[in-house]
């Protein structure tokens, strides 16, 4: 404040921006904007979760079924091979590659556990082969034929048909074997595929149609180490070492 002449104070003029008054926050507007946000998101992201969780599931039972039974009404017996290899693909197995004492002929390890060799095992045995049974015998007969790689002098028929080792050796002498490649055209359903995994170990699987039938990109169905049996479209996910038709057309 200025002093005047007259000995009173006069106010001092303020030249800057005249005050506001603070608004008062508008709740509706903020509402709406979260209530649009969120809709939207509803809209757009809930299809893309469910795709998501579909693909995690994969196929339905009932999608599964009706592959199958038009497989089977082909007569021939890769086709029937693959029929019951995503019928399969529908059990719960859990990994479990322990030793089980089974019988022989026609012995299996309890029906809830399972590996990779075990897959192929049981489908074949649903089209009336028993590779138990016709490994034991050629092992008995061609010992020194199959891989040394377990320690063991002698054959066992209560894991010798598990060991995916085994089952190559038995493929590439008793069925066709199928010059490596990666066009899909030469998979055929029923066809058995070897794969080399990182960690060294080996892996089996059976070609199938995909979701679509036959006509699309062929899928497999394989049992990997540490989950349950899976039936994807991942025939070219690992290095492919071996691939076999049996039995030989």
């Amino acid at each position: 404040m200025a002093r005047s002449r007259s000995g009173y104070y006069n106010a001092i003029e303020y030249i800057g921006p005249r005050p506001r008054k603070p608004k008062k926050p508008n709740f509706f507007g903020g509402w709406v904007i979260v209530a649009i946000t969120l809709i939207a998101g509803m809209f757009f992201v809930k299809p893309w979760i469910g795709n998501v969780l579909a693909a995690q599931k994969g196929p339905s039972e009932a999608q599964t079924e009706l592959i199958a039974s038009s497989l089977v009404a082909s007569g021939k017996p890769g086709d029937k091979l693959a029929a019951e290899a995503l019928r399969y693909s529908n059990l719960a197995i859990t990994y479990d590659p322990a030793y089980f004492k089974i019988d022989y002929p026609d012995g299996d390890v309890p029906l809830a556990k399972g590996v990779a060799a075990d897959l192929v095992v049981r489908c074949y045995r649903k089209i009336g082969i028993d590779l138990q049974a016709e490994i034991h015998e050629d092992m008995k007969a061609n010992y020194r034929l199959y891989p040394q790689l377990w320690g063991s002098n002698s054959i066992d028929p209560n894991i010798d048909h598990r060991r995916v080792p085994n089952l190559q050796r038995f493929f590439s002498r008793k069925g066709e074997t199928i010059k490596n490649s990666r066009d899909a055209s030469t998979f055929e359903t029923g066809d058995v595929i070897l794969w080399a995994l990182s960690n060294a170990e080996t892996h089996i699987g059976i070609v199938v149609p995909g979701p679509d039938g036959e006509g699309g990109a062929p899928w497999v169905v394989h049992h990997p180490a540490g989950g349950g049996v899976k039936w994807e479209n991942a025939i070219f996910d690992y290095q492919i070492l071996e691939h076999f038709r049996y039995p030989a057309e």
